[in-house]
This record gives C-alpha cells, structure tokens and sequence, in this order.
C-alpha cells in the first residue's frame, strides 16, 4: 500500500530540471529541489548547477559526511526515479566508502597537519634568517629555493582543509585555509574552492574543468580549436591567430611558462574577490592577500639590489612551479570529453581522467599525498594519511570492471604529458594553413 502512495518521474522528466531557478537532484532515487539551497551550498552553486538533472549519489557520497543525510529531507520532492538503477561499479564504490567509515579512515588524519604546519613555521623562520642575517648571494638564493618549497607544503594544508577538518573544529579550519592560503600563498581559498570543486566533479570535461582550459597559452586537445565555450568562465575560448601561435609550440614554453604560473593565480584571485560575484568570507579573504602583499614585498626589498630581488623572486617561482607541474602531470594527459559531468559514472569519470604519480613512501611530504591523485579524487575526504593504505583497494577495483589506473613515475608523466601538447601543437601549425583540413585533422579532432 506504501509503494501505491509514492509518486514518480523517470531521469527524461529528471533532465528537465537543471536551469538555475530549477535544479533538482536525485540521490539513491529520491529526487531533491535544491533550487534555492543552491546558492547557500558550501561547496558553491557550481557543482550543483553542473550535475542538476540527474542521479548524484555517488557525488554525494564522496563529498559529504555521513551526517549530511539528515539535511535532505527538506528538500523532498514527494518524487521518487521509477527507472532508478544501481551500476555494478557504483555498487561496489559505495561499498568501499562505507567499508572506510566502518574503520574510522575518514576521521583518522595522523599528525600531517602538525608536522607540516611545523615545517612551514621553521622554513620561514630560516627564510627570514637567510634574507635579514645573511649578506650572501647564495645564502639569498638558498632562501628563494626554501621558499618556494614552503609554498608548496603550505598550499598541501589548504588543499586538505577545503576538502575535510585538518583541525580541531570547523572554525579553526577556516583559518588554517586563510592563514595557509592567502595569507602565506597569497592565493585565495575562496578562489581555489570555486574552481576546485569545479574540477573534481567535471574531471577533464573540456568545456567544464577549468584546469584544461588554458588558451591562449595550452591547449590538451584539439578540440579547442572549435574556439569552445566555457561553461565555467561563461566565455568564449577563443582559438585566434595569437592562440596558433603560442599553441604551435606549447611543448617548447611548457615549463618556462610554469614558472610564472603563480602570476595568473595572484590575478584570478583578485578577479573573483573584486568581482560582484557572491564569495564566501569575502572580508577575510581580502584581509589574508592583505597580509600576503605585506610580507612578501617587504621581504623582497630587504635585499641589496635590484638584480637579487629579481634573482630572488624568479628563484622562488621555480621551485614552487614543481606543485604547478604536478597538477598537470596528473590529467593533461589523461582522457579527455566535452559536456557536463555526469552522476551515473562517478567511478568511470574519475579513472579516464586522472594519473597517478608513483613515488616511494618517504616522498609523500613533498607531493602532498596528490601523487595518489586517483585516490583522492574518488574519496576526496580521506585524509592523504591514508591514501597509500587504500590504493591497492582501489587498484583491485579498476581491475574487477576493466577501467584504467595509471601510475606513472614522474619522468614517465612529463613524458606522456609533452606528447600530448606536442600532438596538439603540430596540429595548431597545421591549422594555420585552410587547406590543412585532411584525415589527419580528422583523426585528432575526435580523439578525446
């Protein structure tokens, strides 16, 4: 008699709510309006607007803590999917997930935080030393290298404080973020936030992850060349003559170019904080790049001459270009699709785009735990302690349904990831000439 009382709608009459002002959700076949929550949503409106229309459970699953259940009752529907089915894959994902609560993996989060927020405090301590008490060139140098080097362990403590509580409650975690990211980085949390989790539910999807899309500079597919829209921006990519050009010889400027990424992100960061775009702790988030071009300007003029604080500057951007490469090394390579994410292939999306960089254990400090970036991105709440421990899991998984896992050592990765901006630029050049519109054009075109 319960059953006959339930009322229905199938995933065609499902797809139809996903515009903003009318965005419905399913997880585990109850169907959720979300359409006002949306812009309330810790996470940002974009994920939401990105998998509106369709069964998110296993999203869901990934991103929220048991105790996020309770929450979605208020936004019931009184529908239900009549054609709601489970996926063999998704059905063992959520048996893992479920297998790592009852062990307590989720809450077991080591002393990484610790350590590596201790490690950061001597690095600067040494830092000041080498720029206030030193007169060596070198000494300087040395500096610039180890500061870059805190950049990187700093920006691992934001990573894993917007992913889960590294600190003891919520509110101290909020200022773990700030003090470790805009504050020491000078890169907003609040800007990697709105793009992270844009890229961790899109996992290379051409026209939603904005960490493909890198035009005018890199392009990871010839797709772009269609001058593709982003969804994320709400732009236009535009494949122009200035494109081609830098395109055609990307894998000759990749790495010079990785060495002044930080200038793009200081300038996305203020985009957003000085856009009229809603951002979540605006105040603080401006305060934080407030105290990060304190800092560091002062630093820099400390030493003697024009030349150093060049040397200086230029020295520390490349070290820390080291976290910018591996972020890279980690998808461009991977597959590739155009379109939204979707809900039904959680597993299945998160194996095609992702790498894996393999290392021994005693260099998980200097990668973060991201070399195991597969791992994160299927259960991005576990602790990177504990990442290690599950990749076998993982890998066991991959195998029983035949999707790919793909741990490369790290030459391995620059290799494959220059092939592919090598294909994609002999293809620019080739576009550079109307008559290049052969087979070969073609071929690469819907290769992805």
């Amino acid at each position: 008699m319960e059953g006959e009382n339930k009322k229905y709608i199938t995933h065609e009459e499902l797809k139809e709510h996903n515009k903003p002002g009318n965005l419905w959700i399913s997880i585990q076949g109850k169907v959720y309006n979300v359409s006002d929550w949306a812009k309330d949503h810790p996470g940002g409106e974009v994920p939401i607007l990105n998998l509106a229309g369709q069964d998110v459970t296993d999203a869901f699953i990934a991103y929220h803590p048991g105790t996020a259940w309770q929450y979605l009752d208020k936004f019931f529907t009184g529908y239900q999917l009549r054609d709601f089915k489970v996926s063999e894959v998704s059905k063992d994902y959520r048996r893992l997930v479920s297998e790592f609560v009852k062990m307590g993996l989720f809450d077991k989060k080591g002393h990484v935080t610790l350590y590596t927020l201790t490690s950061v405090v001597v690095m600067f301590v040494v830092v000041l030393y080498g720029i206030l008490g030193c007169e060596s060139m070198w000494a300087h140098l040395g500096s610039a290298s180890l500061l870059g080097l805190l950049w990187m362990q700093s920006t691992y403590v934001g990573h894993d404080s917007g992913h889960y509580v590294v600190m003891c409650d919520p509110g101290y975690n909020k200022f773990a973020q700030i003090l470790c990211g805009n504050c020491l980085t000078g890169i907003s949390i609040a800007w990697w936030k709105w793009t992270h989790n844009a890229h961790h539910l899109a996992c290379n999807s051409l026209d939603y992850d904005p960490d493909l899309q890198h035009i005018p500079v890199f392009a990871v597919s010839s797709r772009f060349f269609s001058s593709m829209k982003s969804c994320f921006y709400g732009r236009n990519l535009k494949f122009d003559s200035l494109s081609r050009f830098l395109i055609s010889y990307q894998h000759w400027t990749f790495y010079p170019v990785l060495c002044f990424a930080r200038l793009n992100l200081y300038l996305q960061t203020l985009l957003l904080l000085f856009s009229r775009r809603r951002v979540p702790d605006r105040a603080f988030n401006i305060l934080g790049i407030l105290v990060f071009w304190t800092w560091f300007p002062l630093l820099v003029s400390c030493l003697p001459n024009w030349s150093e604080r060049v040397m200086f500057v230029v020295a520390s951007f490349a070290v820390c270009s080291i976290q910018h490469l591996q972020f890279c090394l980690n998808h461009f390579a991977a597959n590739v699709y155009v379109g939204p994410p979707n809900g039904n292939d959680w597993f299945e999306k998160q194996t095609s785009g992702t790498l894996d960089i393999s290392c021994s254990s005693w260099m998980d400090w200097f990668f973060g735990g991201l070399q195991f970036q597969l791992e994160h991105h299927l259960f991005p709440r576990l602790p990177r302690a504990q990442l290690r421990k599950i990749s076998p899991l993982v890998i066991e998984l991959c195998k029983k349904h035949n999707l790919p896992y793909r741990s490369l050592t790290f030459v391995e990765a620059n290799v494959w990831t220059l092939r592919t901006l090598k294909n994609a630029a002999l293809l620019a050049r080739e576009m550079s000439n109307p008559s290049s519109q052969n087979l070969l054009w073609e071929a690469f075109n819907t290769h992805g």
